[in-house]
């Protein structure tokens, strides 16, 4: 049984219909990336799985129970990591435990051990403006998963970053889904990204936009660090291009 399932998602604005008929699923600690050209409504199919927005038509569920238009059930984070300049690292991390009305001395006993976890632990006071770009990543990334949620929406987290900076963080990223179990789909344009990280891939195309193709990575691949330069790579790399017409 799927984790989530969206169904026959459709949606218009403004009369105009930009996503038609997409359908697709995630299991549980499954990682599932989405990939399309600019504008081709990933970011919207995002906006409907987290309740952002309510679709004309289809349905999304969560552990087979209804969903569409609700928001809280899944964590989301976008391109920027929006930490606040004035507040510690603990501090924005903590920002969704204080939401939820978590006293300040809890919410720090729940969050400390994910420090060394998620490779934090010599930030905890520090400020955003002292970091890396890939910690701040990192802290954005632990920020989301205090939000302690089941699924974890990413919108091209990792595009901002060099090139050795994403390869490190990709590596570090797949360590964690596999520590603590990690359920996440992925918004990316980087298809070298899509298939080093994901079990599975889902191309976005058309007007309206639609699901074209579904790719599964075999297990056996996806996790090595040479899979950039094999054969079973190109392969994957030429079906993608393929299905989005750039090849």
């Amino acid at each position: 049984m799927a984790l989530l399932k969206a169904e026959n998602i459709s949606v218009e604005f403004d009369g105009k219909e930009i996503l038609s008929q997409v359908s697709i699923y995630l299991n549980e600690g499954e990682l599932v990336s989405i990939i399309g050209i600019s504008g081709s409504g990933k970011t919207t199919l995002f906006n409907v799985l987290s309740g952002l927005i309510t679709p004309k038509n289809g349905n999304v569920f969560l552990n087979e129970k209804d969903i569409t238009g609700k928001t809280g059930h899944m964590s989301y984070m976008l391109q920027k990591d929006l930490l606040l300049p004035y507040k510690t690292i603990m501090d924005n991390v903590l920002l969704p435990l204080t939401i939820k009305g978590i006293k300040h001395k809890k919410a720090k006993e729940l969050a400390l051990p994910l420090f060394e976890t998620f490779g934090l632990i010599d930030t905890i006071n520090m400020y955003p403006g002292e970091l890396s770009g890939g910690m701040r990543q990192r802290v954005a990334l632990l920020r989301t998963y205090m939000c302690n949620l089941p699924i974890t929406l990413l919108d091209e987290p990792f595009s901002a970053l060099d090139a050795i900076t994403k390869n490190d963080l990709h590596q570090w990223y797949l360590g964690i889904c596999k520590e603590l179990k990690l359920s996440t789909l992925l918004i990316t344009h980087d298809i070298d990204e899509a298939i080093l990280l994901s079990d599975r891939i889902y191309i976005l195309g058309n007007t309206p936009a639609s699901i074209k193709k579904e790719i599964v990575i075999a297990p056996s691949d996806v996790r090595r660090k040479d899979l950039l330069l094999s054969d079973e790579f190109l392969h994957y790399k030429r079906t993608i291009l393929d299905s989005i017409g750039e090849y």
